[in-house]
């Protein structure tokens, strides 16, 4: 029985361990994120389909899901919710959101300069009609959680008209569950509705 005991407690201490171990190297990681190292992040973990999670797991969302258009895309496994796909040898990473509905939307995620990447952008092709263009928040991101800011220089996101002004995408359950969030702003403030999703990798 004590050997039992013994076993089970040296377990326990490699599992916290390694644990302990994925968390100050997703720290380290954190520290030295450059616009780079998160463009080739996102390249790494989200190239794939994703399809729309069970109803359950829509949590901390506005709603967005329960849309008509897209409703009958929740849970099912073979119905691709979004994708991500490199183009443009490597220069660009491309998301299609929603595909095949008519809610489907576009965005692309590049460098400044793919030689020189200093800074990393993305243009949103909504279903708003607009096309907002956003820069990472280096500040914010670390390596399980991605963000973009509208860019402040363009006229749209200083603008009263309806856009998303902020996306974030979260990732968990061993980067197999993605949560994105698409935070809409209208009359220069945050609206009380969002297009916020819950994915699992397919």
């Amino acid at each position: 029985m004590k050997k039992i005991l013994l076993l089970l407690t040296v377990l326990a201490a490699m599992t916290f361990t390694a644990l302990q171990a994925k968390e100050e190297l997703k720290k380290a990681e954190a520290e030295k994120m450059t616009a780079k190292a998160v463009y080739d992040r996102m390249v790494e973990v989200l190239s794939d389909s994703w399809y729309l999670s069970e109803e359950k797991a829509q949590v901390d969302t506005t709603g967005a899901h329960k849309n008509k258009m897209i409703a009958h895309l929740v849970g099912d496994d073979e119905a691709i919710g979004t994708r991500y796909k490199v183009i443009g040898r490597g220069a660009t990473l491309e998301e299609v959101l929603l595909p095949d509905t008519m809610k489907s939307m576009v965005t692309m995620y590049h460098c400044n300069s793919y030689t020189n990447c200093t800074q990393l952008k993305a243009t949103h092709y909504c279903a708003k009609q607009n096309q907002p263009e956003f820069i990472l928040n280096l500040e914010e991101t670390t390596a399980d959680k991605i963000v973009f800011d509208c860019d402040m220089s363009t006229e749209l996101c200083n603008s009263a008209e309806d856009h998303i002004h902020k996306m974030i995408f979260e990732l968990s359950d061993e980067e197999d569950h993605l949560k994105a969030s698409y935070l809409a702003w209208k009359d220069k403030k945050l609206r009380d509705k969002h297009s916020i999703y819950h994915f699992d990798r397919m």
